[in-house]
């Protein structure tokens, strides 16, 4: 029968036309590479090698089975690294990348889906903004990620929408709240709005620029936050209306401004959550069990794609 000890031994006398050099680079003595050779060769029934001086020449048989060799070996690796990933889930550590708010909607329940399952593992969840996490994902510092995409390319990258939330209008003005908000009404109203740092480029900003830009308007703001908590806050004080994901609504508004309330968009916008990784890549059993979960989690909170 045979062996991988025997196939890596073949190989590396292939290569280098020596049993003596092979035996160098495997770091094993002379003779044990040779009686792996000669084991194969009684194994396959053939001749691998003739002795030519002091090196060798493979045979025609060698040349044929060179190849299988080295997919055997090849195949014996990812058998390897697979088992490691497994390994992984039990004691290492799971990086994934999540969509600046996902705090308000599902962080706290998938860390402790991902404990339940796996008590042993620490758990990363990375991400201020969704072009931050894009950002990470490009560089190869993130595996793959849940984040908000209107805004994201997909050079390079598989994207696939699982879920939407919808965009809405809040204020604590009632008169405010009667109807839909126009294109007109928003670039006329007075509006804080979070994530100031990638304003050029967060997902829901660039939603409602292009809203506003398609009806002929210019956008404005009145106040420039960072973290949509402050920006449901101020509006609850009266000091300017707002417009957030309709998850974040529902959250942050009974908490931070109760006496504020919410209306839909005319026509009604929706920020669209994907799950986005490298274009082909193999996923890890980590990165497979975090899409599979976080998946489940947002599924279960917004509308589903």
């Amino acid at each position: 029968m045979l062996s991988l000890h025997q196939l890596t031994c073949f190989l590396a006398t292939y290569e280098h036309r020596s049993l003596t050099r092979a035996a160098e680079e495997l770091g094993y003595a002379q003779p044990s590479v040779s009686e792996q050779v000669r084991g194969l060769e009684k194994s396959l029934g053939v001749q691998l090698f003739r002795r030519v001086g002091r090196g060798v020449v493979p045979t025609t048989a060698a040349d044929t089975f060179r190849p299988h060799a080295e997919k055997v070996l090849a195949a014996a690796d990812d058998a390897q690294r697979a088992v490691a990933s497994i390994r992984s889930l039990e004691t290492g550590t799971i990086r994934f990348g999540m969509f600046g708010t996902s705090r308000l909607y599902v962080s706290a329940d998938l860390v402790a889906d991902v404990l339940e399952r796996h008590p042993g593992v620490r758990v990363e969840l990375i991400g201020q903004n969704s072009n931050d996490v894009h950002e990470q994902l490009h560089r190869g510092r993130l595996e793959a990620a849940m984040i908000a995409v209107s805004a994201v390319t997909n050079e390079g990258m598989e994207i696939r929408p699982i879920a939407r939330d919808e965009l809405v209008y809040i204020s604590a003005d009632p008169a405010r709240l009667t109807a839909p908000v126009t294109a007109k009404r928003l670039a006329e109203a007075p509006l804080v709005l979070s994530e100031t740092t990638w304003r050029d480029a967060d997902s829901a900003r660039t939603i409602l620029r292009r809203m506003v830009n398609e009806a002929g308007y210019n956008p404005s703001t009145r106040i420039e936050v960072e973290d949509v908590e402050t920006a449901v806050e101020l509006v609850g004080r009266g000091l300017a209306d707002s417009v957030v994901n309709k998850g974040v609504a529902l959250q942050l508004l009974p908490r931070l401004a109760p006496n504020a309330g919410w209306v839909s968009l005319r026509p009604r916008l929706y920020d669209t959550m994907a799950i986005v990784h490298r274009a082909g890549a193999t996923l890890s059993p980590a990165a497979q069990l975090m899409i599979e979960l976080a998946t489940q989690r947002i599924q279960a909170l917004i509308e589903p794609l």
